[in-house]
């Protein structure tokens, strides 16, 4: 019995300090003191409390525009999207800022920010890359900008991570289109990825893949294109010895190329004969 009414007495309690945490705030924000809301927007910020803070700048923003206070405000409001995780919008605001205050010495922070936050929103490389693709350009053009700026070097580090994502998207989708037996569209994805990522560490096994289809490719082709496809088979794998000679893959290669020589072999025979019946 003792304990329920402790229990209970508690529950009270808290009850009744609740509101009046939640009316500290409200008497804040209701205040109309926009130099008050200021301070403790600030202070809200630096504690971590980013929702409040962005709430309370929200608030005073009309107030200061025009004033010195207002390049501050905009800017740390951006960076409270940013650590609440709203990355689309401090992609926006960061933009604004930089645009807005294009002569303030946190322009170059906001730029990279805005770049970052882009780079924060790139998924797994299974989806869609266009925040991938628009992180690259703008940690480019921020190079390009301030060519001189410390941020440059971890803008190429982030820039070749989004790299590899699209060129692991770009395998991913040349090897898939393989397992469904759609060869030419897994040998034209295998080609553009060499063309966009000469620098890839996958070289050797994208060169391997375009070996096994084209291979399969000849297989599956009508009769009167075999004899050429199993020809393009032997080209694939020329180049892939010459361009790997030590490979671990060669045995398995060696194999398409006595297979697209014994078939090549077996076609040339059957045109012979048919040729030889007058047929």
């Amino acid at each position: 019995m003792k304990k329920s009414i402790l229990l209970l007495s508690l529950l009270a309690l808290i009850v009744l300090l609740l509101p009046a945490c939640k009316s500290n705030f409200e008497t804040i924000r209701t205040s109309g003191d926009t130099d008050l809301m200021y301070k403790k927007a600030m202070e809200f910020n630096e504690k971590g409390d980013y929702g409040k803070a962005q709430a309370l700048f929200e608030l005073i923003m009309p107030s200061y525009r025009g004033k010195p206070q207002l390049e501050k405000i905009s800017f740390v409001y951006a960076y409270t999207h940013f650590n609440l995780h709203n990355y689309t919008s401090a992609n926006y605001y960061f933009k604004n800022f930089a645009t807005t205050f294009s002569t303030s010495p946190l322009r170059e922070e906001a730029e990279y920010m805005a770049a970052f936050s882009n780079y924060k929103l790139s998924p797994s490389f299974r989806l869609d890359q266009e925040n991938t693709n628009k992180a690259i350009e703008e940690f480019q053009a921020f190079t390009n900008t301030y060519p001189e700026s410390p941020r440059v070097k971890k803008c190429n580090e982030l820039i070749d991570n989004c790299r590899k994502k699209l060129e692991t998207k770009s395998y991913e989708e040349g090897a898939l289109y393989y397992q469904i037996k759609q060869y030419q569209a897994s040998m034209q994805v295998f080609e553009n990825l060499l063309k966009d990522f000469p620098e890839t560490s996958n070289v050797e096994q994208v060169r391997y893949m375009l070996l096994k289809a084209q291979y399969a490719l000849a297989g599956n082709s009508v009769y009167e294109k075999q004899a050429d496809r199993y020809k393009l088979v032997i080209e694939r794998y020329n180049d892939f010895t010459y361009k790997f000679p030590k490979s671990k893959l060669k045995k398995e290669a060696e194999l398409y190329l006595r297979e697209a020589n014994s078939k090549i072999k077996v076609l040339n025979n059957a045109r012979y004969q048919k040729q030889g019946s007058g047929t």
